[in-house]
């Protein structure tokens, strides 16, 4: 499957991919030396959780490499009044008196517990093009749905400062 990704995720994917590389490897390598050089291999917990390190490293290398290359590149052309990538987007329930605000995301920033909500997500999809005094029906994967009402779409969001996700 090909994520869709903004250049912006994709630049701050080969941020860290060079600092992965040219940076973390090596320290990991180094730690890695220092660890066996302590003796008996077998109960060298240093070792073990240096060589663990590096693993971790090296697979979010190629985890990173991965998503570079098969990476859709998209744009987000949605007028300043609809919600899409980067806005955030204020909801309320239906029924409800309080609101949620939800910024929306492409895959690689998304982190539902702080509100960043992606536009695969069956919220996302629901509120993307849409504007302030629209009803967005969520359509759940078992078939059933809600519908949410959108109070206001505002493009106060600083792309630098949503994190890209970890794992």
């Amino acid at each position: 499957m090909h994520d869709r990704l903004t250049k912006a995720d994709i630049q701050k994917m080969k941020e860290e991919l060079e600092h992965r590389i040219l940076v973390v490897r090596k320290e990991a390598l180094e730690d890695v030396k220092t660890a066996r050089a302590h003796g008996d291999l077998s109960e060298n917990f240093e070792y073990k959780a240096a060589k663990q390190f590096k693993n971790q490293n090296e697979s979010r290398i190629r985890y990173l490499e991965g998503m570079i290359k098969t990476a859709i590149v998209i744009e987000d052309e949605r007028a300043a009044d609809e919600a899409g990538i980067n806005k955030r987007v204020t909801v309320r329930f239906e029924g409800e008196d309080e609101t949620e605000d939800y910024i929306l995301v492409t895959s690689i920033r998304g982190n539902s517990m702080q509100g960043y909500i992606t536009i695969e997500s069956p919220v996302g999809r629901a509120l993307l093009g849409k504007r302030a005094g629209d009803i967005a029906h969520v359509n759940l994967p078992d078939g059933g749905g809600y519908d949410l009402e959108v109070i206001s779409v505002n493009t106060d969001v600083d792309d630098d400062t949503i994190e890209i996700r970890r794992f």
